[in-house]
Parts: structure tokens; C-alpha cells; sequence
């Protein structure tokens, strides 16, 4: 941070405050920060207007659900001039927007308790049709109460319907059983609209987010409490309150595991299992089955949250209370970690890298140190190959890109970086030599970005290894976090694209992903999101490359990638995810036709969905022949830990149902031939 600080300090345009008051001061330093440093800043003009209108609006309203045709055509006069606003440092049209929201999410909740006042029929002749892109707003409040009716009806059949697959049982107590769903439904969609309420401070912070997306999407506005969760997810030590929670299929927030030495573990209490029902900070209560995700993932992330009273729930029903305080302790599910893999009498080494964490926010260890540590721990046991694991890795550090492309390669330039200048430079490996020189495999899919990316980039342009999986998401660009004022402790920072890497080769993976050497589908591939999906994405292009790198030599690599390609040609697990994803698809990308609302058509839409989903299920939790066991290091040392030898199963249970990594077993087994 002190390095930014005095890159930018320099500046006249941050000398001025910001209140919360204020909100132009802000979004007039956000503005000239973005003017002044951004990689490829934009004019701000009516294009800045109209973008940043319709981010907002499907940020605050994403279903269209809440605004109606009114209430849209009335902040259409804003539609053409934000730009006007932003140079005259006028945000009048802020209170304009907030309040009009706020109506609409006030008149949400009383459309609801109004229904639920009245008598309601649990039968209709009317259908509810379901779209991946949102219907158009409703014409005004009438229509937003039918529509409202025709959901809360849905749900209601379809938690009857969810509780048995006995259709004739469903059917003979479905007086009572709709009762039930009825109350619970209409609890929800109440409790629900408490998560729509936002301050004026939290929609402003909205705002300033459309803005700073329309510029590219990976520049983006922070409060104190955003950083702080952003930099906890490139971190291996974070504050915690010592439980790992996940959301069970009726949306509840579980406990999964308790940390030994945890606050939570201390109070002798929690046990995996038991469910968060409220959070208490200060003098603020979140029921979670009303608060956001985004606020129940900020209180267990951010570094704002120290100090909270949870209510939980065990499943014999008894309720209790706990206080907890975070401490720094080790992110297990966000280090690095190793397994030996055995296969025709000889050992393969597996090494998963969850992200490119450094020494951020409350960070004691790096990527790169800990990956050379692993290599050395299966060096131990004799390895005859390597597996990297870079699957549904987001990034990281930049800096750790280049330090761990340095222990895979003798030395060279790793990378081209280009500035807002057009000025390059290149990237080379910080140090002579080599930690890891045998055969190599490099996974990587849809969610691989950005630091993965760099990493197999740069082995595939040495020919260092073979990259295997599906095209990886496409982010070349780099950010940096900037402080919007100078003070002691700012508390409001921009994240900003500042450059963009290039291949050796002058190629660019920005939108296009990297094609792998050997495609292996997975499933959802064409319905994960990627880079190229966000309209304001940086485009693709290409520079002069380096005139001058070593290949590894790798004389078998054509014939081992042709092997696998002919082997998958012919597998039946490709064959049934390549089935089942054309019936993926068609749910996602096909016309879904109208449900009528009354028990029966739901009952069938809902078992018809469910097989589907039961098969997506027993697909990914299905375990391959792959034999996997610690290395010798870390049976040693996790010997008479508990927690890690629970943990230790878990991973193995899912590397077991990891696919890819037994065609990596494969290609390894090919290149020592």
C-alpha cells in the first residue's frame, strides 16, 4: 500500500474530505482517480449515462420485481445525463433514485401482508413462466400484486410437492400440508424484503460500483469493509470466528466445521451441524433468514466484523447464544496442499493451489514458498510427475504468478505487461534455475482466471507442460487497490485496472480464455460465466512478443496430447457429461414453457427438475479409481491432529471425484513411457 500511496500522491485532485454526507466529493475523486490511472479510461459522456443507468437499475432490481413501468419511466429522465452530473458535481439524482427505490421495496413488504390478510386459493388457471433474462416491469402496483400472488402461489405448490415424490399421499393431505408451506412461504417472502432495505450510504456505495463497472468490470468501488473481504480471499491467515458454514438446500446457514483453537472452538458449544439463526453486532441484529448473502459473507469475512453475538440452533431444536471473537488463524480451504497419487506401481504428485495468495490484510504465508514446499515433500517420496491443480482458481497476486512461473523454468521473460501509455516491459524470472524439472500436467477451467491464467500461459508457451480441462475464464488485466483520500485511515478505496498481460508470444487470453491442450468437458460448461460476458470487458489484442525464449524440451508432448484426445474420444464418463449437458442446456438456454399453477402440473415440473438434479448429484460426487495418499511429510506431522485428519478426508473424498485428474494420471503415465 505505501508504494501506491506514493505513486499517487503526488496528485492535487485528493486533497479534499469526504462525508458520508457528501457523496459527489466521492464520486468526484472516483472519477479523476479513474481519469487519471485507469488502464483504458473511457470518455464520460452520454455512453458513461446510459450504461451506468442500467447497471444500477439491475443491481437494485435484477428480476425486475420491485420497480414498475412507472416508476422506471420517471428516473428515465436521468437516463442521458449522469455524465452532466458527475462534471458539475451534482448528485441531487441520487435522492431521486434512493427514494424511489426505497418506495418500492416499502410497498414490496405491503403488497405482501396484504395478500396474506386476504383469503387466498391455493388453485388458479393463470401460469407462471420462468425466463433467464428478466420479463419487463409491470405496468404499476395492481400488476405487481398479481404477480406477487402467482409466485407466492408457485412456492407454496412446490414446497408441497418437495416434501414427498408419493403424489397420491401428497395429494390426500394436501389441506393440511399446504397450510404449512403457506405460512413458511409467506414468512419467507416477508422476511425477505428486509434484505432489499438499504441505507442511503449502501445504495450510494451501489452506485458508485455501476459507475466504476462501466469503465471494466474488475474496477470497483470498496468501503473498509470491502477490502478487507476481498483481500481475506488471496490470504492463507484471515480473522475468524472459527466456523466453516455453508447454505443447506432450504437456504439455512449450517456450521460444517468448528477450528480447533477457534473462538468458536473455545466455547465448547457449536457443533457441526447446528444452524446460524441471527447475528448480533453493536447494536445491529441480522436474522439470517432476512439479511442478504452479501451481509452474512461480510460479517464472517471482513475485518469490520471482530466481535458478534450468534444465536444458533441444534438439531434437537435447543436454541443458544455464544459471543465470539475473530482471531488469525490458517486458512486451510485457501492453502495450498499436496497428495501422492499411485498408479502402476509408481507415485504422482497432486498439488491444489485454491488461489495466488500472498502476505495481504493478515497473511503470513505465500503461494509460491508453499508450492516449492509441497514439490520438496513429494520429492521425498519419489514422484515420476507432477499434477498442478489450478481448477476454480480466481487469482491472486501478480507477484506470485511470476515467482512460481520462475520454479517451473530455467530462466527467461514470463510475461509482457502494457500500461495506459502503451509502454511495455517484460516480466522474467526472478531467479536462475529450476525447483521442478519432470513431466508436468496443468489443470485449469471456466473459474481459472487471471493468476492462474499467467501461470499456464506460461507453461504451455515453454512447452513446460501440458494444460488440460475446459477454456479458462479470460482476465488478463491487473488491479490495484488506491485509497480515495490520505488520511491516517481512509475509508474508502478504489480498485483499478492499472495494466494487462500479454504472452512471451505477444498474445492475450483477455475474453478468449486459454484453450487447453486437451479439452475434458465439465459439467455447466456453457453456463458458466465468463469474461467476455461482462460488456464492458477490456477487448482483445495483440502485441509485438519477446524475440528471444528457451522451449522446453518436451519430444513426446504431440504424441501423449494425440493419446488423450483419442482416449476421451471414446470414454463413457465424457459421453455422459456431454449428455448431460445438452439437458443442462436446454433448462437454461431453451424456451421453458408455462406451468399452470395448481398442484398437479407443479408437482410433475418439480420431480422432472429434481431427477435432474439427483443425476448432477450422483455425477459429481461419483469417485474414480484413483488411489490417493498423504504425503510422507504430512502423515508425520497431521498425525495427532484431528481436525486435520478430518479435513484430510474431505479433500480426499473430493480429489477421488475429480475427473480431469485421472486423465492427468494418464498423460503422466504417457510422458514417462
Amino acid at each position: 500500500m505505501k508504494k501506491i500511496v506514493l505513486l499517487i500522491a503526488a496528485l492535487p485532485l485528493f486533497s479534499f474530505g469526504q462525508t458520508d454526507e457528501d457523496p459527489c466529493s466521492t464520486l468526484t475523486r472516483i472519477s479523476l482517480l479513474i481519469s487519471n490511472q485507469h488502464y483504458k479510461p473511457k470518455p464520460v459522456d452520454d455512453s458513461l449515462s446510459v450504461n451506468v443507468f442500467e447497471n444500477l437499475l439491475e443491481e437494485l432490481d435484477d428480476d425486475n420485481r420491485l420497480f414498475t413501468e412507472i416508476e422506471i419511466n420517471h428516473l428515465k429522465k436521468h437516463k442521458l445525463k449522469i455524465d452532466d452530473y458527475v462534471r458539475d458535481e451534482n448528485c441531487e439524482f441520487l435522492t431521486d433514485f434512493y427514494n424511489t427505490y426505497t418506495k418500492s421495496v416499502n410497498r414490496y413488504r405491503e403488497i405482501i401482508e396484504a395478500i396474506k390478510k386476504e383469503p387466498f386459493a391455493l388453485k388458479s388457471t393463470e401460469s407462471i413462466q420462468f425466463s433467464k433474462k428478466a420479463f419487463p416491469y409491470v405496468k404499476d402496483a395492481a400488476e405487481l400484486k398479481k404477480l406477487y400472488k402467482k409466485r407466492i402461489l408457485f412456492h407454496i405448490l412446490r414446497d408441497v410437492s418437495e416434501t414427498s415424490k408419493n403424489k397420491d399421499s401428497l395429494v390426500a393431505n394436501f389441506d393440511k400440508l399446504s397450510q404449512i408451506s403457506k405460512e413458511k412461504v409467506f414468512e419467507t417472502f416477508i422476511c425477505k424484503s428486509s434484505s432489499f432495505q438499504l441505507t442511503q450510504k449502501e445504495f450510494n456505495s451501489r452506485f458508485f460500483g455501476a459507475f466504476c463497472h462501466y469503465f471494466d468490470p474488475h474496477t470497483e468501488y470498496f468501503s473498509e469493509s470491502d477490502k478487507s473481504s476481498f483481500l481475506s480471499g488471496v490470504s492463507a491467515d484471515n480473522l475468524t470466528f472459527g466456523m466453516i458454514i455453508s447454505m443447506n438446500d432450504k437456504d439455512e446457514i449450517i456450521v460444517n466445521e468448528v477450528l480447533p483453537g477457534s473462538s468458536a472452538y473455545y466455547t465448547e458449544k457449536i457443533d457441526d451441524g447446528d444452524q446460524i439463526i441471527k447475528i448480533r453486532h453493536l447494536n445491529e441484529e441480522y436474522n439470517i433468514a432476512c439479511a442478504s448473502m452479501q451481509k452474512v459473507e461480510s460479517i464472517f469475512s471482513s475485518s469490520e466484523y471482530r466481535n458478534a453475538e450468534f444465536t444458533l440452533r441444534k438439531k434437537s431444536g435447543e436454541v443458544y447464544n455464544v459471543s465470539l471473537t475473530k482471531k488469525v488463524m490458517k486458512d486451510y480451504d485457501n492453502n495450498v496442499y499436496s497428495y501422492v497419487l499411485n498408479k502402476d506401481n509408481s507415485k504422482i504428485g497432486y498439488i491444489r493451489i485454491p488461489s495466488f495468495y500472498a502476505k495481504f490484510e493478515n497473511g503470513r504465508s505465500n503461494i509460491s514458498d508453499d508450492v516449492i514446499r509441497e514439490i520438496y515433500k513429494l520429492q521425498e517420496d519419489k514422484v515420476s510427475g507432477l499434477i498442478i491443480d489450478l481448477q476454480n482458481d480466481g487469482g491472486g497476486s501478480m507477484d506470485e504468478a511470476v515467482k512460481l512461473t520462475g520454479a517451473f523454468i530455467d530462466a527467461g521473460p514470463v510475461a509482457i505487461m502494457n500500461n495506459r501509455k502503451k509502454q511495455t516491459h517484460t516480466l522474467k524470472d526472478p531467479n536462475r534455475g529450476s525447483v521442478y524439472t519432470g513431466p508436468l500436467v496443468v489443470l485449469i477451467n471456466k473459474f481459472s482466471a487471471s493468476a492462474s491464467e499467467f501461470f499456464a500461459n506460461a507453461m504451455q508457451d515453454y512447452n513446460r507442460g501440458i494444460v488440460i480441462g475446459t477454456q479458462s475464464y479470460g482476465k488478463a488485466s491487473m488491479q490495484r487497490i488506491f485509497p480515495l483520500t490520505f488520511e491516517d485511515n481512509p475509508s474508502e478505496f478504489v480498485k483499478l485496472t492499472v495494466e494487462e498481460f500479454y504472452r512471451v508470444t505477444g498474445k492475450s487470453n483477455q475474453t478468449i480464455g486459454i484453450t487447453p491442450d486437451v479439452r475434458i468437458p465439465a459439467l455447466f460448461e456453457n453456463q458458466m460465466p465468463s469474461e467476455s460476458d461482462n460488456k464492458s470487458a477490456l477487448k482483445n489484442d495483440v502485441i509485438e512478443g519477446v524475440s528471444r525464449y528457451t522451449q522446453f524440451p518436451n519430444p513426446l508432448k504431440p504424441e501423449v496430447i494425440q493419446n488423450s484426445q483419442k482416449r476421451l474420444a471414446v470414454n463413457q464418463e465424457v459421453k455422459l457429461i456431454n449428455e448431460m449437458n445438452l439437458k443442462i442446456d436446454k433448462l437454461y438456454d431453451g424456451s421453458i414453457a408455462p406451468i399452470l399453477l395448481e398442484f398437479s402440473s407443479v408437482f410433475t415440473d418439480v420431480n422432472k427438475m429434481n431427477s435432474l438434479w439427483k443425476d448432477i448429484k450422483d455425477f459429481s460426487e461419483k469417485e474414480y479409481p484413483i488411489n490417493v495418499e498423504r504425503n510422507s511429510v504430512d502423515i508425520e506431522y497431521q498425525e495427532f491432529d484431528e481436525y486435520l485428519k478430518s479435513s484430510n478426508t474431505e479433500k480426499i473424498k473430493a480429489l477421488k471425484s475429480n475427473f480431469p485428474v485421472l486423465e492427468a494420471m494418464n498423460i503422466i503415465t504417457d510422458l514417462n513411457k
